[in-house]
């Protein structure tokens, strides 16, 4: 039975491929049911991949294929929260490195123009602590970073 909300991602042809790279990439994550087209459609073949039901990070998704000319925006994002510098490294360098493009303050892009904030839970400890200079110091060092440097993070914390 299909989930109640489902995020639909739009793809120009390579909804499979994404899917499987994420499933491959997150933990609790997978690919489902693969539905090709009936018929043709404006850019697509019969038996072309139409849509890909996939989880990501246990969030249900749906990839379709509608051809060209949608593309993604920032507006979107996933969310991860990492436990650990390896896991941050691990996530990030694995959407980096095929094909994607790093930006600011823990964010990425992957190749298929998908945003991802690679988040690690000590940077979220970090920002929101009581100590408002000390929030104030690890929002400072968070700003000049791509990828987030959990100890560069945690020593700005500490001042």
């Amino acid at each position: 039975m299909p989930a109640p909300n489902t995020i639909c991602l739009w793809y120009d042809g390579t909804a499979e491929e994404a899917a499987r790279f994420y499933a491959a990439t997150f933990p609790d994550s997978s690919v489902g049911a693969i539905l090709r087209a009936p018929g043709d459609y404006p850019s697509g073949k019969q038996g072309d991949v139409l849509t890909v039901e996939f989880t990501v990070t246990g969030i249900p998704c749906l990839g379709m294929n509608g051809g060209p000319g949608v593309p993604h925006s920032m507006a979107f994002s996933f969310q991860v929260a990492t436990d650990d510098q390896a896991e941050t490294d691990r996530l990030w360098n694995a959407i980096v490195d095929n094909g994607g493009e790093a930006s600011a303050c823990g964010w990425c892009k992957d190749r298929w123009g998908i945003s991802w904030q690679i988040t690690p839970r000590a940077l979220t400890a970090a920002i929101t602590d009581p100590d408002r200079a000390a929030a104030q110091r690890a929002f400072n060092a968070m700003m000049e970073m791509g990828k987030i440097d959990i100890a560069a993070i945690e020593a700005a914390r500490r001042g």
